[in-house]
């Protein structure tokens, strides 16, 4: 079971770095073109908050994508096991 947990880990986050390849230059068109899409004109202070909301949720998402890893990973209870193997004579 703890193998499957640590493969779905591992497979986690090679999905999610595989997301991050866009370049700062393209995370901002998307995140202009998001803007844009809300009703924002470029270069006004409304067009700047909006971006400015979008960079923040980001990164809110990611310290809680890492707060849950971290309590996933570092804080379960460890189980241990000593066999004990008994022969008849």
């Amino acid at each position: 079971m703890r193998v499957s947990i640590v493969l779905g880990a591992v497979a986690t986050m090679l999905a999610l770095s595989s997301c991050q390849t866009l370049s700062p230059e393209e995370r901002r068109a998307r995140d202009e073109t998001t803007c844009r899409g809300y009703g924002f004109r470029p270069n006004t202070d409304q067009m700047a908050g909006c971006l400015l909301d979008l960079d923040l949720d980001r990164r809110a998402d990611a310290r809680a994508w890492q707060a849950q890893s971290s309590r996933d990973m570092f804080y379960r209870p460890v189980v241990v096991e000593r066999r004990i193997i008994v022969q008849n004579k």
